[in-house]
């Protein structure tokens, strides 16, 4: 999981933060945004409490930064890629596929992504196997890291984020994101107006119905559906096959 400090996807340099006092800050942020589950909050709230000087500092210096000139350029760039794919004729699958091999982090062969598609940095933080196939309107939140595994298959509108913003509305107010990657396995289908949510594996084979809201990991050779998503039925061997 990493965790920066993004108003509306700008960059800010944090190699400046203290190591210690951003590992602090980053269980204050998952206390807050209900990431934890109570036993573990216990815990940390107790033990973080001893330690309220080091996030005083750690928020003085996250106040103190600047924005990242080259990070800005950086999502420029993936940007501007984004946007002639999008503007594509039909007609020009090959060039579809030059800018898909330039635009994500990795992708495989005879990967086919219906136009027009959506994501904060253009695909740069995502990783997609072979023979992978989305309908138009996919969305994929990429400030984190995205792993799609061969032969997937994504309906319309579909949403796949990493990036979250805390509930407390004090660190909201400053803009505070953190990131936390997103892994589909191999030959998932995820149908139309699905939204995954930072932090989600789905394992192999499994389907996931349209419109469903993933908040939690999907187990493999599994049907779920729903909001918040979950496991109606095993898929058997027949069904595998």
């Amino acid at each position: 999981m990493s965790l920066k400090h993004f108003p509306c996807g700008r960059g800010f340099n944090l190699h400046k933060t203290n190591l210690f006092a951003k590992r602090i800050y980053f269980m204050k942020v998952l206390i807050i945004s209900g990431f934890l589950g109570a036993g573990k909050t216990t815990f940390i709230k107790a033990m973080s409490n001893t330690l309220n000087r080091d996030f005083v500092i750690l928020e003085n210096e996250y106040a103190s930064l600047n924005v990242d000139e080259d990070i800005l350029k950086e999502q420029m760039e993936c940007m501007e890629l984004l946007y002639d794919y999008n503007a594509t004729r039909p007609r020009e699958s090959a060039r579809r596929t030059g800018l898909l091999e330039q635009m994500f982090g990795s992708i495989g062969r005879d990967c086919y992504i219906e136009p027009p598609l959506h994501s904060n940095w253009g695909g740069r933080h995502v990783y997609m196997g072979d023979f992978v196939y989305a309908n138009f309107n996919l969305t994929l939140v990429d400030d984190g890291e995205i792993y799609i595994g061969s032969h997937c298959m994504m309906g319309p509108n579909v949403t796949i984020a990493t990036a979250g913003h805390p509930v407390e509305p004090g660190l909201r107010r400053k803009g505070i994101q953190f990131n936390m990657p997103v892994h589909i396995g191999e030959n998932v289908w995820i149908g139309a107006g699905a939204v995954v949510v930072p932090g989600v594996t789905i394992g192999d084979n499994s389907v996931i119905g349209a419109g469903s809201v993933v908040t939690r990991d999907i187990p493999a050779n599994v049907v779920a559906v729903g909001n918040p998503c979950r496991v109606i039925r095993t898929l058997n061997e027949e069904e595998s096959e």
